[in-house]
């Protein structure tokens, strides 16, 4: 994955809309903008634009059926961005910020 597709996941991921639109398509995959639309205080538009950027981040993929688009939650690469960025942390010492907020004190 490159920086580039890191950037454009967490780009994406910092909008709460976004997040909303991705966690209703967690819930219940393959809906179409209206059913996402539905009880959402934004335009349709906006939904619109939003679900461009998830799948420009490739978060969302979307599928022709008849006259209608489903879009459907693609959950890959941000499993994949989330462990390769959380590793970075794995070699972070608990232990010593634990001594250290005790020694502040």
């Amino acid at each position: 994955m490159s920086e580039s597709d890191r950037e454009a996941i967490f780009t994406a991921l910092a909008d709460p809309c976004r997040r909303l639109i991705l966690t209703r398509l967690q819930a219940r995959n393959g809906q179409t903008l209206s059913q996402l639309c539905d009880g959402l205080t934004i335009s349709r538009q906006a939904v619109t634009k939003h679900l461009k950027q998830l799948e420009t981040a490739n978060l969302v993929l979307s599928e022709k059926s008849g006259r209608e688009r489903l879009h459907f939650l693609n959950p890959v690469p941000l499993r994949a961005v989330a462990i390769r960025w959380l590793e970075r942390f794995d070699a972070t010492p608990m232990g010593t910020l634990a001594q250290r907020r005790k020694s502040a004190r």
